[in-house]
């Protein structure tokens, strides 16, 4: 045991250092995706580990701290392993805020609907972050996931939720043309 050069291990430690690494920021999100290990199978340790990380927040300074933060604990992780540790950027974007006018009228609708509003930073690239990235005013509302989970095949949503949901959506529209219109 004393021997290996374990770069699951390493990975290991990682998954779990990326959550304090998170918890530092108050929107701030990390989370390790993707896990593949060489050669892969059940009686040889792991020569080579690769994995994604996956760093969320509306700062960029904070996700820049995050993401210097991540290589560190890996190298160090790496090095208690006995491993060494490599990183390539798959995709990187800065965050897209969303329009500030758009964010209130969104709220208001949702509290007129449901009585009570929750924002939610949303750092998943959607098609929102394009639209707004092409000076179109966007903004994005969401509707609550049993659980908290979304995107999964189990992702499960009150009936009255959707309901809601669409009388928010059709009062936010309302609220934007009528904006719209003011400004011409």
């Amino acid at each position: 045991m004393n021997a290996r050069h374990d770069a699951l291990a390493a990975a290991a430690k990682l998954a779990l250092g990326i959550r304090t690494i998170a918890k530092k920021h108050a929107d701030a999100v990390c989370t390790m995706g993707s896990v593949k290990t060489f050669p892969g199978i059940v009686t040889a340790v792991v020569g080579r580990c690769e994995v994604t990380l996956d760093q969320r927040d509306l700062d960029a300074a904070v996700l820049a701290e995050m993401y210097r933060e991540a290589q560190n604990a890996s190298q160090r992780f790496a090095e208690e392993e006995r491993c060494t540790v490599n990183w390539s950027r798959l995709w990187n974007i800065e965050p897209v805020p969303f329009h500030p006018q758009l964010l209130g009228l969104c709220e208001e609708a949702i509290r007129e609907t449901a009585g009570a509003s929750h924002s939610m930073p949303s750092g998943p690239l959607h098609d929102a972050a394009e639209v707004s990235r092409a000076g179109i005013p966007t903004v994005m509302m969401f509707v609550q996931s049993l659980e908290g989970i979304s995107h999964n095949k189990i992702e499960d949503t009150k009936e009255e939720h959707l309901e809601m949901s669409v009388v928010a959506l059709d009062r936010l529209a309302c609220k934007t043309m009528n904006w719209i219109l003011k400004q011409r």
